[in-house]
């Protein structure tokens, strides 16, 4: 365990940051790169805090964001456990991969995301996502390095030097 005490306080607010910036309007043009702040942020948590995190939260969060983005109730409850599980099974080894593998390993996650999705949309009849929303998991792989220094920086009250 670390000796550095972390804030207990971020992970609610965090979440509820990733929540609200999927929900931030943006042009039509720049719509398909929009990354899945939620996965991101969530990926963090299960990587760094797992003790707080789990596939409970990342149902509960789900739903939320079902509810909240007005998409077929389940489906991001379902990408997100998909995304806990794996996550959890492989964290020892992700944990402590250099960063430029950590960016693979999350872009490949954001990547079975949009499959999940895209199979969900296809079983139950839905229009699946244009094309051009494929390169949403580029642009979260990355983030990755961003969100991921971020969050360890406000969740143990580092400052910049």
């Amino acid at each position: 365990m670390s000796r550095l005490r972390d804030k207990v306080w971020v992970l609610p607010v965090s979440l509820l940051l990733a929540l609200m910036l999927g929900l931030l309007p943006l042009p039509m043009v720049l719509q398909p790169l929009r990354p899945y702040w939620l996965a991101l942020v969530l990926a963090y948590w299960l990587i760094e805090a797992p003790e707080r995190s789990g596939l409970g939260l990342a149902f509960g969060c789900g739903l939320l964001a079902d509810l909240l983005y007005g998409g077929l109730l389940g489906e991001q409850s379902l990408r997100l456990v998909i995304l806990a599980f794996i996550l959890q099974r492989f964290r020892a080894r992700i944990r402590f991969f250099p960063m430029s593998q950590q960016m693979l390993a999350v872009g490949g996650l954001l990547l079975n995301d949009l499959i999940v999705s895209a199979v969900v949309h296809v079983v139950v009849g839905e229009p699946t996502l244009p094309w051009a929303y494929w390169w949403s998991p580029l642009l979260g792989m990355a983030l990755w390095p961003v969100i991921f220094v971020l969050l360890d920086a406000v969740r143990f009250g580092r400052r910049g030097r």
